[in-house]
């Protein structure tokens, strides 16, 4: 393997994973980005030579370039690099690298990826496996999305969005979902279904697929599926399945069944319904493992959750703000409804918008995903590194839920107004979240702020 890597988006949390992975391998690691975060600090901590903006000179002596899908071929490192003959690669390939020689657990879908990975981890880890893990978020029990063990299974999200996921062959794999989701790449949903459906037979033939039952394009993929595979799903019809489902703030508890027999009575740590669909594919792979049931039981009941997934930031004295990852429409509404279950005067939902293009294509969709929110409140769009689009912009998200909620409160405010506005209207007994996949999460963090120094 090539000693010298030098990562262009190392900010990132996927480049990020790769980057410390490759450092406690041992090897010379360089990157760039266009600015600090914690992640570059975190990085510079371990060994990493991080270059702030992109610019030829920052790819010296490079053995080989991982680039980010957010990094254009218009990037002068990319050019350069062109122009030296030094081998690009993309995140998911270098992944696929590093992996080559593990038992390999991947985590696909359109949503859950992240929530699912860091269950399977912490679940192994807390088998004694020593995995090593490569996931899209910050796994609050070891404050890492990456560590490096000394076992032989090897546990990473497979991110679809730009069918990068084509380069793994697991020997287990994981597909939550497949929704409308990134069609700017696949142009077609039968494009994405197309897709899913050369990842699950990529699964190596010794091996296991777990799908959702809940799903009809994973149903309708697997009829035609020779291998083995296990269904999980909330309805009625699949392999793993609860009963006697009970939700208590955020958290829950379940009867779980496979093959219509009782296995046992699971505690899971997390709110929402979608998130018993994510543990039911847990404690499926942990049964085919041969995982101890004390270890499953455990990991459900103690996962603290990943960073930005319906993570509490405050709560005192009748306050309660929480900052979570969604992005898409479905995401919006399986994590409102997941809040249903608490106590709260008014649920207030601040939106930042992702890429100009899921905005387009979704706008209908945002729209009628507010529903559950009593206050509602929509920023300018995260571009993610996209350029603008003609006539796109959040107004035609914060339109379609004014049409749709007319007698709701709806405002449309600049980034920088938020956090003065929302400290004016919130009352005792108010619930806030951030949502979004950009840096909504800092208002979060600014209001926070501003909370503890009231005490």
């Amino acid at each position: 393997m090539n000693r010298h890597h030098h990562l262009i988006g190392i900010g990132g949390i996927g480049m990020s994973g790769i980057a410390q992975l490759l450092l406690r391998q041992g090897f010379k690691v360089s990157g760039s980005d266009l600015k600090e975060n914690k992640i570059t600090d975190g990085l510079k901590e371990l060994g990493a030579d991080i270059f702030i903006g992109h610019n030829p000179l920052n790819i010296k002596d490079a053995d080989l370039i991982v680039y980010s899908s957010a990094i254009g071929e218009d990037n002068p490192e990319i050019k350069e690099a062109k122009k030296q003959g030094i081998p690009l690669i993309k995140r998911a390939e270098a992944l696929a690298r590093l992996m080559k020689d593990e038992t390999v657990i991947t985590v696909t879908g359109s949503h859950g990826k992240t929530t699912t990975a860091s269950l399977i981890s912490y679940l192994l880890l807390e088998a004694g496996l020593s995995p090593t893990v490569a996931v899209g978020g910050v796994l609050r029990n070891i404050d890492t999305n990456a560590c490096l063990g000394d076992g032989h299974f090897f546990v990473a999200e497979a991110d679809e969005s730009d069918g990068s996921f084509l380069y793994y062959r697991p020997k287990y794999s994981i597909i939550t979902n497949i929704d409308y989701e990134h069609l700017d790449y696949y142009k077609d949903f039968r494009n994405e279904i197309a897709a899913f459906r050369e990842f699950i037979n990529n699964t190596k033939e010794n091996g296991c697929v777990f799908a959702s039952s809940d799903d009809i394009n994973l149903k309708g993929i697997l009829k035609n599926y020779k291998n083995k595979y296990v269904l999980f799903g909330l309805k009625a019809g699949a392999d793993v399945y609860p009963k006697n489902i009970r939700i208590k703030g955020l958290s829950s508890e379940f009867d779980c069944f496979y093959k219509n027999k009782f296995i046992n009575r699971f505690y899971l740590a997390l709110g929402g319904r979608h998130n018993i669909s994510n543990a039911l594919s847990v404690i499926a792979l942990g049964l085919e493992l041969g995982i101890d049931l004390k270890f499953i039981k455990d990991t459900l009941k103690h996962y603290k959750g990943a960073k930005r997934r319906l993570e509490i930031k405050f709560d005192k004295d009748d306050y309660l703000l929480i900052d979570d990852y969604a992005h898409h429409p479905t995401e919006i509404k399986a994590t409102l409804s997941a809040l249903k279950s608490l106590k709260f005067s008014r649920l207030i939902a601040v939106f930042q918008p992702h890429r100009y293009t899921r905005t387009k294509l979704l706008s209908e969709e945002f729209g009628k995903s507010f529903d559950l929110a009593d206050y509602i409140i929509v920023t300018d769009i995260y571009p993610a590194g996209e350029r603008p689009l003609k006539g796109v912009s959040a107004r035609l998200i914060y339109d379609k839920i004014k049409a749709r909620l007319p007698d709701r409160q709806i405002y449309f405010l600049a980034k920088e107004e938020i956090a003065g506005h929302i400290l004016k209207i919130i009352k005792p007994h108010d619930l806030l979240i951030t949502l979004g996949a950009g840096d909504i999460v800092k208002i979060c963090d600014e209001l926070v702020e501003e909370f503890k120094g009231k005490d």
